[in-house]
């Protein structure tokens, strides 16, 4: 935007300890370039991510929603990013119905080694949700998520 800062919006990430709280950390000690939209929350497996704490993050505000883990086959729970992306899955296919759209919410795979992917990511999200725009509440006018 020329000349005026673009409006914050509120993005919230559920992040692996292990990995991705890592990597995003990473991005921060290489102080990697990175928008200041996205409020961290730090869980210690993608896979403990119940896909109604999504769900509460957009009832309470959020306008953007994003959870990362470890890579698959790279969990330090074994299995538990298989059982996030199971759920997660199901979960992206069903907010449509509550008057989300589909590009509010994402889940995706960053190692603590990946700083620069994890900048990449988290850019290419916030601008996505900053194309969107804040998400419409009831008494907005618009879609109905409460």
């Amino acid at each position: 935007m020329s000349g005026m800062e673009r409006k914050e919006l509120r993005i919230v990430g559920f992040l692996c300890n292990w990995c991705s709280y890592g990597g995003a950390d990473t991005a921060g000690v290489s102080r990697f370039k990175q928008p200041t939209d996205l409020r961290i929350i730090r869980v210690p497996c993608s896979g403990r991510v119940d896909p109604l704490l999504v769900v509460k993050a957009f009832m309470e505000g959020a306008d953007g929603v994003l959870v990362s883990g470890c890579h698959p086959r790279d969990c330090h729970y074994a299995e538990g990013n298989f059982y996030a992306r199971r759920r997660l899955e199901v979960l992206k296919r069903f907010l449509p119905f509550m008057g989300i759209e589909p590009g509010r919410f994402e889940y995706t795979w960053v190692s603590a080694s990946e700083g620069a992917r994890w900048q990449k990511v988290v850019t290419e999200f916030t601008n996505q949700i900053h194309r969107l725009g804040p998400i419409r509440r009831k008494g907005d006018g618009g879609g109905d998520i409460r």
